[in-house]
Order: C-alpha cells, then structure tokens, then sequence
C-alpha cells in the first residue's frame, strides 16, 4: 500500500496544476504516515482500516495533482449526474467522513472508552462533524492567508453552500461507514484483540 501512494505521490508531485494546492491537499498524509508508522508495532489498525486510508489518501493526492474543481473523474460524474459543477469534492469530503469515523470508531472500541453502541455511534458522528467543521476553518484560514491563491483549495466553484455540503457529505461518510462496515470492522478489532 506504501508503494502504491509513494508512485502516486511523486506522480501527482512532478507537475501538479497548481503547487501550492498541491502542498495544501497531501499535507494530512505529511502529518498522517508518520503516525501510522509511529504506531504500527504497538496499536496496529484492522487492515479494513489501512485500505480505506489508502483510499482516502489516493483520493487527496488526485484532487492535488488537478485541484478538486479540475478533476477528470469528477467532470466524468457530472456528465453522467447532469450536475452544475464538478462534484469530486463532495467525493473527498464523503471520505473524510467515512475514514475518520471508522479510525475514530477503532480506538474508542479498542481502548474501551464507550460501551454501549449507540453511544459509540453518536460520539464517532460527533468526532467527525468536528474534524470536518476544523477542516472547513482551515479553508477559511488559508483563503484569508492566501487570498485569491485559495481558490483552486477552496474549490467552491461559485456555490455559496459549499462549506455546509462539504459538512453534510462528511457527516454521510460517517453514517455509512458506521452502518455499511460496523460488521466486518468489528470481526477485525476482534481478531486483532485476540491476537
């Protein structure tokens, strides 16, 4: 899985559309990798989880490579949905819902922290609204830093919603994460709980 994000990463890096939008979007693997490494021989996630990470990384290292608003894919779907705008975004957003909530969900089951399941899933929902309102102030913070260079971060593409949809599809990350993969995360946390 390394191998395949590193030849994505130097692909996406030689000529990226922009590079400071390129630094922007990998920057959460910058920070992500040396954790994963930092705890890979003492709190190992389920392999469910290091794929969906691969996923989640594959997708910020294409939306850097073009920007969000320029991606093929994207401009693909919304031929397809007879959309307004290209939506690969919302696909990332979707993402950042669905990752964090499983990780989150892993170290509050691993470390015992909540026991009842609907607790467990109402506070993963919780955690990944905040991770996805902090990102949202981020955004705010580079445009404001940035300026007009923000834009291709941004990706608003015009939609003055933007900000509550990229919320929303998060939140819709979380729901499904939780609801369509609760099953098989929680066979792996057993076996490697076991083990």
């Amino acid at each position: 899985m390394l191998f395949v994000l590193a030849i994505c990463l130097i692909i996406s890096g030689i000529h990226p559309f922009d590079r400071t939008t390129w630094i922007l979007e990998i920057f959460p693997i910058v920070i992500a990798l040396p954790i994963l490494f930092a705890t890979y021989n003492n709190f190992r996630l389920t392999e469910l989880l290091y794929f969906f990470i691969l996923i989640h990384m594959l997708i910020l290292v294409l939306g850097g490579a073009y920007s969000y608003a320029r991606v093929p894919l994207g401009f693909s779907i919304e031929h397809w949905l007879h959309l307004s705008r290209n939506p690969y975004d919302k696909i990332g957003h979707f993402a950042q819902g669905f990752v964090p909530a499983l990780i989150a969900r892993e170290i509050l089951i691993r470390k015992d922290i909540i026991k009842g399941k609907k607790m467990l899933a109402f506070i993963v929902t919780c955690i990944v609204l905040a991770i996805s309102a902090g990102y949202e102030l981020i955004e705010w913070a580079s445009a404001l830093m940035l300026g007009q260079g923000a834009d291709e971060f941004l990706g608003t593409q015009g939609d003055m919603w933007d900000t509550q949809s990229d919320m929303f599809f998060a939140l819709l990350g979380a729901l499904v994460a939780q609801i369509g993969l609760a099953r098989i995360h929680d066979r792996q946390i057993k076996n490697i709980q076991s083990s």
